[in-house]
Formats: C-alpha cells, structure tokens, sequence
C-alpha cells in the first residue's frame, strides 16, 4: 500500500514539474513574441497619399482629375511640393485645370514646381516664369544634342566670332539657361526653346547676327555655373606667343636757333646758339 502511495506521489510530483515547464516555456514564448511585435512596431514605415498621374504627360498638357490618382508614398522621402488632397490640386475646383511645365512619366509625384497655377493659359507662355522671354534655338544649333536635350535640361551658349579687324575669338556668353519646351519638328514645332531674360533675349539676337552661335549641356548638379570670362583665340589654343619688336628710339635733330638781321633792304637769318 505505501508502494503504491509513493509511486502516486511521484507520478503527482513529475506532472506537476511538466505543468510548471510547459507553462514557462509559453511564456518564454509570449515575451519572444511580444518583443518581437514591439521591434516590429518601431520599424513600421510613415507612409502619406499624395497625387500622382495615371499616364505620361508632356510639356503643355492639362492636368486634369481623370489624369491623376493617389497613391502611398514613404513620408520620411517625401519631396518637396507634393499634393496631398484634391483641394490643394484643383484648389478653384474641378474645371480649373493647370497645365503641365515639366513632362512626367505614371506615378512619379506631382509637384508644384512642375504644373501652373490652375486656370494658366496653355502653350509657351504657360512655361515661362515671371519676367521672362522664350528664345527658340535654330535647329543647326541643337542638331548635335537632339536626341539628349530634354526638358528642365540647362545649356551654356558659346559664341564664335571676330571683334573689328582682330582675331577670332571663342567666348562662353550664357550660362544655364533651362530649356522649356522640345517640339518634334515633324510635328511643326519650333524645335528647342530656352528660357532667358529680357536681357539675354537681346544679346543672343546681337551674338547670332555678329558670329557664330553653339551649345554645351551642362551638368545637373553643376549649380554654380560657367565662368562667361572665358575667352580664347587661336594664339591661345596653340600656345602662339607674339614676338614683341622693340622700336628703335626716334632720332631728335638738335635744335637750331636764328635770329633776323637786316643787311640794307635784305633781311638775313643768321644762326646763333640757343639760349637753355
């Protein structure tokens, strides 16, 4: 009977031993598992809608509600300039469109800085900024970069040509000057047009009738600029050194002094020293 008594009492003991390790190992698992969510709780990513097209759109499009969706977009990347809500992109509502100044292609972000404000007339004058001129560049000066060129792009303009009876010279004239629109010729466009100033509208008109005309790409993260004090000729480029020839000095007659003196009805000029 005791032997009995004692095998209960072990068989009692080893189950509730289990009963404690099976009990520790669940919640050995549940803090595994809560950690866990709590890791996973710290790397979730913000995340924000914002507006984007639903095609690819050019240069002097109108943007319209059909031609735009939302969709998420990392909050932490967000660009500058985006549009979060229809009212901020159609802010005089749903009829008043704005017309594209810088191509986009499906689901790139809409910014400010790529659209008109709503209700911008459509074409050239959509594209310009504030105070200033759209210049078209002649194709045989664009022919080179044709199938490069493209919008937002910035170009530097270096003019060729000869000052009065001089040599000829090569002079960077214009520094990034951002191109506004590219237009298919085959579509009766107007090629390659650059946005300048008032200014620089003149000069180029001058430059182009003076000499001759052509372009540079220039790089996009080149924010400084050309330097337009660059000038060179062909003495320069071959490393021509003119010979300076030393005048010989210019003989000076010594002076002569005379004085008149009168001989009967003759008068006389008769040579004398010079007084200092």
């Amino acid at each position: 009977m005791r032997g009995i008594f004692g095998l209960v009492l072990l068989i009692g003991m080893g189950l509730a031993g289990f009963a404690v390790y099976m009990v520790d190992q669940q919640l050995n698992t549940q803090a595994t598992a809560l950690e866990r969510e709590r890791e996973r709780a710290r790397q979730v990513v913000r995340t924000v809608e914002i507006y984007v097209p639903v095609r690819d759109i050019t240069y002097g499009d109108f943007l319209l509600p059909e031609d735009v969706q939302l969709v998420t977009y990392v909050q932490e990347n967000l660009p500058e300039g985006v549009f979060t809500t229809e009212e901020e992109l159609f802010p005089q509502g749903l009829d008043t469109p704005r017309v594209v100044r810088i191509p986009m292609q499906i689901n790139e972000p809409i910014l400010a800085a790529k659209v008109t404000e709503p209700g911008a007339p459509r074409g050239l004058t959509a594209l310009l900024d504030p105070g200033m001129r759209a210049f078209p560049l002649p194709s045989n000066l664009t022919r080179a970069f044709a199938g490069d060129l493209q919008v937002s792009d910035r170009i530097d303009l270096y003019w060729v040509g000869q000052i009065g009876l001089g040599a000829s010279i090569s002079r960077l004239v214009k520094s990034g000057l951002e191109i506004i629109a590219i237009e298919d010729a085959e579509r009766g466009g107007r090629g390659v047009v650059v946005q300048v100033s008032q200014a620089d509208f003149a000069d180029i008109q001058v430059l182009s009738a003076a000499g001759n005309l052509s372009l540079t790409p220039v790089a996009r993260d080149d924010a400084d600029g050309g330097d337009t004090s660059i000038e060179t000729n062909i003495r320069d480029v071959l490393g021509i050194v003119e010979e300076v020839v030393e005048e010989a000095p210019e003989e000076v007659a010594p002076e002569r002094c005379f004085v008149t003196q009168r001989n009967g009805t003759e008068r006389i000029e008769v040579e004398v020293d010079c007084a200092d």
